[in-house]
């Protein structure tokens, strides 16, 4: 199938359609209009759920079917990968290595979470004549709901474990980038009984219409901190589950024995990957006053050698910011640093050209308090600080509402390790950063959000405990 025949984001109508009054899907690079989407109604996402609550009896009581059906809906991604990457490069502006390896990670979650089985164990007090077992059931229909950035590999990292968990999905992607996540529903409709997983497009408030619908039993949504808020408050007025992953402000500590021949571009990349549009991406460097210059320099000269483009072009390393609100907040955040004394190493303006392009920028002399630093950017924008102490550092590391993630650069591996130890987050990685195996948890602290994703323990959170009381013939 060729990708002029995918440009719309739904197919025919059907038992999972969600077809109504379209609204149009912007190219980042363009700032062109360039495909439509369907506007879910009310009447129709009470009809989803409707048929979601009545898939999940069937598909929660046969894991062996499960199982086979999430490896099925991996081969089944896996055929239409470059027909989704295209549409994730034209929806959203990433490279189109970058949407290839989401299509990637995409396949690999589904088949890693179709191979999980939630482990049923004794949990007895050893009273004789009694046997307690703890067993694991689905809790029901579940909402997922996820950004721009990511589009493909969030809704993964949501409807793999719920599925295996034998729970049904209904998946709203943002109204700036539905058109992959569509596609993906439409593909996976041919290898997943009906009603069992459903994409539903739409403007706002399709999202709260979702999360608070009374068939939903368990919502696990990815976004902005105050959108995070009302979702937990919606889901506690109905004593609802909630996941959430709400974006992080990760800090990367340098330590003076760096060799930055090695790790310059490596450090590089974790800040400015997606342009900047990462949840655990680097947004802030505290480097050593002693080799301040030297770390600044490696960082602005990696800037200077990007290749900025559409990302439909394959020699294109870095793309546009998604949408012009973000690309709004990343030049309020640089002009205001700016202001009060911040210079830009490298970049520090849009660039000429249609789309929402800026260029990678590095910024020296920044203000601590600054909201470049204390806030997160989200954008190709990296703030460098520097430091006389360590334990000085540590504390401007952890002084921030966000506990995502964070690393510690350098070449004695056990000092790294000793200072990432201290760093209040839920992931810190040395001499890399926002590198996550399927297999391990994947959570934050403080504002970055409640419950834990990925491994074993996004399976369990799908699930909920049942113990059974039997008395031993």
């Amino acid at each position: 199938m060729g990708t002029h025949d995918l440009q719309a984001p739904a197919g025919p109508k059907g038992p999972d359609s969600s077809e109504g009054e379209p609204f149009t899907v912007v190219n980042p690079a363009t700032g062109e209009p360039f495909a439509e989407a369907a506007d879910c109604g009310p009447a129709e996402l009470d009809a989803v759920v409707a048929r979601a609550r009545a898939a999940w009896p069937a598909w929660r009581s046969d894991p062996a079917a499960r199982s086979a059906a999430l490896s099925a809906a991996a081969d089944a991604a896996e055929t239409v990968a470059d027909d989704l990457a295209v549409l994730l490069t034209r929806e959203q502006g990433k490279p189109l290595a970058e949407a290839r390896s989401e299509v990637s990670r995409l396949a690999a979650r589904l088949r890693y979470f179709a191979a999980l089985v939630p482990r049923t164990r004794d949990v007895g007090d050893g009273r004789a004549g009694v046997r307690s077992q703890l067993r694991w059931q689905s809790v029901g229909p579940v909402a997922a709901i996820v950004p721009w950035n990511f589009p493909l590999q969030l809704a993964s990292s949501k409807i793999a474990p719920a599925l295996a968990a034998g729970n049904t999905v209904v998946l709203k992607p943002s109204p700036l980038t539905p058109l992959a996540t569509r596609l993906l529903g439409n593909v996976l409709s041919g290898v997943l009984p009906p009603g069992v997983l459903t994409v539903v497009t739409g403007r706002d408030p399709l999202g709260a219409r979702l999360a608070t619908h009374p068939g939903i039993r368990q919502v696990t949504f990815t976004g902005s901190v105050a959108t995070g808020r009302l979702v937990a408050e919606a889901a506690a007025a109905q004593l609802r589950p909630v996941t959430l992953e709400l974006g992080g402000n990760d800090a990367a500590i340098v330590l003076d024995d760096v060799d930055l021949d090695a790790l310059g571009p490596r450090l590089f990349w974790s800040a400015f990957r997606n342009c900047g549009q990462v949840c655990m991406a680097v947004k802030r460097v505290y480097a050593p006053a002693g080799r301040y210059a030297e770390v600044v320099e490696a960082l602005a000269e990696q800037a200077r050698s990007v290749v900025i483009g559409d990302g439909l072009d394959e020699a294109t390393q870095l793309g546009p910011l998604n949408n012009p609100q973000q690309l709004g907040i990343v030049e309020r955040f640089v002009d205001e640093a700016v202001a009060r004394g911040a210079k830009p190493a490298v970049g520090g303006h849009r660039v000429d050209r249609p789309g929402y392009f800026y260029a990678p920028t590095v910024l020296t002399d920044v203000p601590p308090d600054s909201a470049v630093v204390t806030e997160e950017q989200f954008g190709p924008v990296l703030p460098v600080l520097p430091y006389d102490d360590l334990d000085e550092a540590v504390a401007a590391a952890n002084a921030t509402e966000y506990g995502l993630g964070g690393s510690v650069w350098g070449t004695d591996l056990d000092r790294a390790e000793a200072v990432a130890e201290r760093l209040e987050c839920g992931t810190v990685w040395l001499n890399h950063h926002a590198e996550l195996s399927l297999a391990q948890p994947f959570a934050g602290t403080k504002d970055s959000g409640l419950g834990v994703a990925g491994g074993p323990w996004g399976l369990y959170g799908n699930l909920r405990p049942l113990v059974v009381h039997r008395p031993e013939r």
